[in-house]
């Protein structure tokens, strides 16, 4: 098999392509020939070195992976060779060849191409266990999402029309249009103070649900934004990594200035603060497989599609890492062998 490591921490160069041999399926396991593997922004700051769950460098990463079984372990009767399927491995998805358990794998529907395959469970998942379980996300709400143009941006925002809410988002102004046209009521610019701009539109009323994986100071920005029992949920710190390289010193300004929230100060403002990290939700596949199976058939009916904006083979990693650090990317990037 081929593999995409991580050979050590630093710029996108330090993606490299290695050959292993292909390994067998055990017992409740499936082997997977992988067609498309999606990147996510937590690959990114494992490779810089700010991601402290990522395995040991040098290692592979990737949570989500599209692809045919071509292997049955013992004891699996819900899959079969041939199938496609999504595959969702902690790590390890930066692959060509994958074995996981057979209960972190899914049927994919026959309409649905390995491209997009790839580019939904991480992100859509993401939207809707932050959307509708933990921000219990009501008919007409008002939603802020930052980052709107990436992968759990445009997630979040076709989440969101299911609900007819009212959506602002942040993204470069070369995005907006796009934005638009996927929903967005209200593009505001990722590249000047979103605080001003987003209370000159929702005035003292405030907003019901902000989605934010920026962190830093813009955590204490959103809670000062949410209305009464608003919600803001945390669901990772890219402002942390400044760069293609580790500042450590950027990074632990940015971990000084998080607001910390006292119980009394929630239970006055009657605000919610929440957190996700998909990483540590693998072992509680009891919530995540009835999510990710109301999103299949949201898909089945219409109301959400993955968008990928480019693949880019295993030889070409390190541009796909680019691609994203410079924020070109537009929806999801993705690896194919």
């Amino acid at each position: 098999m081929r593999q995409v490591w991580i050979t050590k921490a630093g710029s996108p160069e330090v993606l490299q392509v290695r050959e292993a041999p292909d390994p067998e399926a055990g017992p409740g396991e499936i082997r997977i020939r992988v067609r498309a593997a999606g990147i996510n922004f937590a690959d990114l700051m494992a490779r810089v070195g700010l991601y402290p769950d990522a395995p040991p460098l040098p290692c592979v990463v990737g949570y989500e992976v599209s692809g045919v079984v071509d292997q049955v372990g013992k004891g699996v009767t819900d899959f079969k060779e041939g199938d496609r399927v999504f595959g969702m491995p902690r790590f390890g998805g930066y692959t060509d060849t994958l074995v996981i358990s057979r209960e972190q794998a899914f049927h994919m529907p026959e309409a649905m191409s390995f491209e997009q395959g790839a580019a939904l469970p991480v992100v859509y998942v993401t939207a809707y266990y932050m959307m509708l379980f933990t921000g219990n996300l009501r008919e007409g709400s008002r939603v802020f999402i930052h980052s709107a143009a990436g992968g759990v941006g445009l997630a979040a925002i076709q989440l969101a029309k299911t609900k007819n809410c009212v959506i602002y988002g942040t993204a470069s102004p070369s995005k907006h249009d796009f934005l638009k046209e996927q929903g967005c009521d209200h593009p505001l610019d990722s590249g000047a103070p979103y605080a001003p701009a987003l209370r000159a539109l929702v005035g003292d009323g405030g907003v019901d649900l902000i989605l934010d994986p920026v962190g830093g100071p813009s955590w204490k920005q959103g809670y000062d934004l949410l209305s009464p029992a608003g919600r803001i949920v945390c669901f990772g710190m890219s402002s942390a990594a400044s760069g293609k390289t580790r500042n450590l010193l950027n990074a632990i300004v940015q971990f000084v200035q998080i607001k910390k929230y006292s119980p009394m100060d929630l239970m006055n403002d009657n605000k919610t603060v929440s957190g996700c990290n998909m990483g540590h939700l693998f072992g509680r596949l009891d919530l995540l497989r009835p999510q990710f199976e109301s999103l299949l058939e949201l898909y089945r009916a219409g109301k959400i599609a993955p968008h990928v904006d480019k693949s880019f083979s295993f030889d070409k990693a390190a541009d796909a890492h680019h691609f994203i650090h410079d924020r070109k990317a537009v929806g999801k990037v993705l690896l194919v062998p």
